[in-house]
């Protein structure tokens, strides 16, 4: 479309057709914006599919008549005599792989924040929606006729919020709104820079079209980095503070010879910076971090002296913000330092794959012996154990004996023998604690580096150790492959996939719950961990419950402050069976309840409202809600 608009109204008027770009941005931000918020919870995915499809028949049918007006009117329209010299200056070799580079930074640093935020600072459904949002706004200033921001506020604004990241981005949130801040306006900020280079850079509207496609194949290349390359090579999320660096150096360089006064400043913040790891290693060793200074110890001397020489480095590198390579050079610095003064001593291992980072963790808990290490995905835990041998086999957590999963195996040990036991989700592999000489419990996990973590010795021994059963795992996707087991399989059926941020909600579906119904025996039980701190996914269960046509109770664990802490959580548990006798001796428990009315649609394979369980999160939380 710009390309005819440049051959029709731009020979003419002289008009902009890059501005049309950033028209079509915005139609992408209000359909993100929109289709979380109305389509998906109004809407099935055949009524989409349909409208989709009714909407790009429209599409083709505009583009037709815009075709045969664009070709009536190139016809009548005079030579244009400026061809000559917008063939002379042809992008070379150099400008198009500047295109590339500036459209990767942006591309990789917007998977980049995300990943970090929902990783290591505030994990919450839709988050991604908003570094998204923020990377269409980018386009949509960059490409507008009269931008919103200019070039030199956007390099001013950028140099002071790299710093800022670069010098907050290894230690935990204390302020998490202001550390969400921080990392969305950096991104923010950087991919305007890089926009704004690119729309600097543009060639005559004769090469706009090989401009996009470089520019796509650019978008192209800094995903592809994120999504293939850097789970393979990193065990952690380095390519965010990476690029973010590196995109330091699509800044001004300046001309000339650097000034002395910048080296001299450049020299006072690396070292600035530098004393900040110097000063943790004093505050966590050594006769500093015991002493008393002015009536100060010298651990929290030390910790202040963290923040003041990071401080110090930020202001150092916004002075010598206007040459590029020297910036670069400085926020490298304070990056590695800032990793030096952050490190998380609790954090022992972390290990990367293709759905994510998954940390091991230590904590001392007195009343579990001392020692008990916790494996966690992202923000969420996923299991823990002691170290003591004298608890080492207690599941914790979320399997607790207390909690509603760990009644569930208690009152079916009691009362059936040789249980056949399958569970969606492994974690540390505590629920094989439960099994005893006879027992058959089949892991279902999706993630190959869970189960390598979980089963090895050196890290978790639930499964090597504890269980007196056999154990064996499926690897897949927990719908698929349970699919493919025989009917009437289980006795109890654990499904432990919805504690996380990202809720895979084709297993909570109607189609999925009759699907687990048939795998489970006639007196066997389903149970569902619907614990989650964003999501209130009991009303859609228990509606799904019933439109598959089973029996369910219900229970809201609440973990007794006053109790000795054996590292219970609290929790919510659905108990699902095919008919109520199976449930007869959960019914007989007061702590099971019955399920309340059920006021919500539920969930299929053709919808699901993941706004509506967030509401519904945000409810409980404030009353005053409507």
């Amino acid at each position: 479309v710009q390309a005819w608009h440049a051959r029709t109204l731009h020979a003419d008027t002289g008009s902009e057709p890059y501005a049309l770009y950033a028209a079509s941005n915005l139609g992408s931000l209000i359909a993100l914006l929109a289709y979380p918020i109305v389509v998906e919870p109004l809407f099935s995915l055949h009524a989409q599919a349909l409208s989709w499809s009714v909407g790009y028949g429209a599409f083709i049918l505009l583009m037709g008549a815009l075709m045969y007006f664009v070709t009536r009117t190139a016809g009548q329209a005079p030579p244009v005599a400026t061809e000559a010299a917008a063939d002379d200056a042809a992008p070379t070799w150099s400008h198009r792989l500047t295109w590339v580079v500036l459209a990767a930074i942006p591309s990789s640093l917007m998977m980049g924040v995300t990943t970090h935020l929902t990783t290591d600072v505030a994990s919450a459904p839709f988050i991604w929606v908003v570094p998204l949002a923020l990377y269409l706004i980018t386009f949509i200033i960059a490409f507008s006729t009269k931008p919103a921001m200019s070039e030199a506020t956007t390099l001013i604004l950028q140099a002071a919020a790299v710093a800022a990241c670069a010098s907050i981005l290894p230690f935990k949130a204390s302020n998490l709104f202001l550390q969400l801040f921080i990392h969305l306006s950096a991104f923010f900020l950087t991919a305007l820079m890089c926009h704004q280079a690119l729309v600097a850079r543009r060639p005559t509207p004769g090469h706009l079209t090989q401009f996009y496609l470089w520019m796509s194949f650019g978008g192209v290349v800094g995903g592809g980095f994120n999504a293939f390359l850097a789970p393979v090579i990193f065990n952690n999320v380095w390519e965010y503070p990476l690029v973010l660096a590196l995109a330091c150096l699509a800044r001004p360089w300046g001309e000339g010879p650097v000034e002395r006064w910048r080296w001299v400043t450049f020299a006072l913040g690396c070292l600035a910076a530098v004393a900040a790891p110097i000063a943790t290693f004093a505050a966590y060793s050594g006769e500093i971090g015991r002493a008393d200074i002015l009536g100060v110890s010298g651990h929290d001397l030390m910790l202040m002296l963290v923040k003041v020489a990071l401080a110090a480095a930020v202001v150092c590198a916004f002075l010598v913000r206007r040459r590029g390579i020297v910036f670069f050079g400085i926020i490298t610095i304070i990056s590695l330092a800032a990793e030096g003064a952050g490190d998380k001593v609790d954090v022992l291992k972390s290990w990367r794959s293709f759905f994510g980072v998954v940390r091991q963790s230590e904590l001392q808990l007195p009343q579990m012996g001392g020692t008990v290490r916790m494996l966690s995905h992202g923000t969420t835990l996923h299991g823990a154990q002691a170290q003591d041998p004298r608890w080492r086999c207690r599941p914790l957590v979320y399997y607790a004996p207390e909690t509603p999963i760990g009644q569930v195996f208690s009152q079916r040990q009691g009362s059936m023998s040789a249980l056949r036991i399958g569970a969606v989700g492994l974690g540390t592999g505590a629920v094989a604690a439960y099994t005893r000489p006879g027992d058959h419990l089949t892991f279902f996990e999706i993630d190959p580096l869970v189960i390598r973590v979980a089963t090895d010795p050196a890290h978790f021994t639930y499964t090597s150790e504890c269980a007196k059963g056999q154990v064996d795992y499926v690897l897949g996707d927990a719908r698929l492959t349970l699919a493919k087991q025989p009917r009437d399989q289980f006795d109890i059926l654990l499904i432990d996939a919805f504690s996380s941020d990202s809720v895979p909600a084709h297993l909570l579906t109607v189609e999925a719950m009759k699907g687990y119904l048939t795998h489970i025996k006639p007196d066997g039980v389903l149970v569902l961990h619907l614990s989650n701190r964003n999501l209130d996914l009991r009303s859609p269960a228990m509606a799904v419950a019933f439109a598959a046509g089973g029996e369910a109770l219900l229970q809201r664990h609440d973990a007794a402050k006053s109790s000795p802490m054996l590292w219970e959580s609290s929790e919510d548990a659905l108990i699902v069976a095919r008919n109520e006798k199976a449930l007869a001796a959960f019914a007989a428990d007061p702590r099971w309840k019955p399920t309340e009315p059920v006021l919500v649609r539920p969930w299929t394979d053709d919808y699901t409202n993941l706004v509506g369980a967030l509401y519904g999160r945000m409810k409980e939380r404030w009353s005053w809600l409507p």
